[in-house]
């Protein structure tokens, strides 16, 4: 694939839709690419997020606390809360067959976002709006558990 693809593979990407297309070219040309044999663990939950993967070609299976909770193919974005905000990673990705992801690395993007303000900006911007909508999720979940009717007497 080409940097250019590469970089529109990121635009499709939520928090990287609103970036400039000369900054995501940036960011495509510095990730580096990682093959991954079926088997093989891209992040694992609980490390740190040093690092996260844009899957360009191949399927992950996503796991939390050992048991299978989705998968992830090309266009799939794994691990950049864990990676932008230096915490643990959530879950546990593990090539499900042969897998090409590009990596990048937290250093590289914090030195981008520092160097590019409006590419930060609109990286952090979207990751609010995301945080935002998940709250309201969580909101109505609440809301919904509350009304609901008691197991007791059952």
């Amino acid at each position: 694939m080409s940097v250019r693809a590469d970089a529109e593979t990121f635009r499709g990407i939520p928090i990287f839709a609103e970036c400039d297309p000369v900054h995501l070219q940036v960011l495509a040309f510095s990730s580096e690419r990682q093959m991954f044999a079926a088997g093989e663990v891209l992040i694992k939950q609980g490390l740190r997020g040093g690092a996260a993967y844009l899957i360009l070609s191949g399927h992950a299976d996503i796991a939390v606390e050992g048991e299978k909770a989705g998968s992830a193919g090309p266009g799939a974005l794994l691990g950049e809360v864990g990676m932008i905000g230096d915490v643990p990673y959530s879950v546990t990705a593990r090539a499900s067959e042969v897998l090409t992801a590009a990596r990048i690395d937290r250093g590289l993007f914090l030195r981008l976002a520092r160097e590019y303000p409006d590419f930060g900006s609109a990286v952090f911007n979207a990751l609010a709006r995301k945080l935002d909508t998940s709250l309201l999720d969580l909101d109505l979940a609440r809301q919904m558990f509350e009304q609901a009717k008691t197991f007791k007497g059952l």
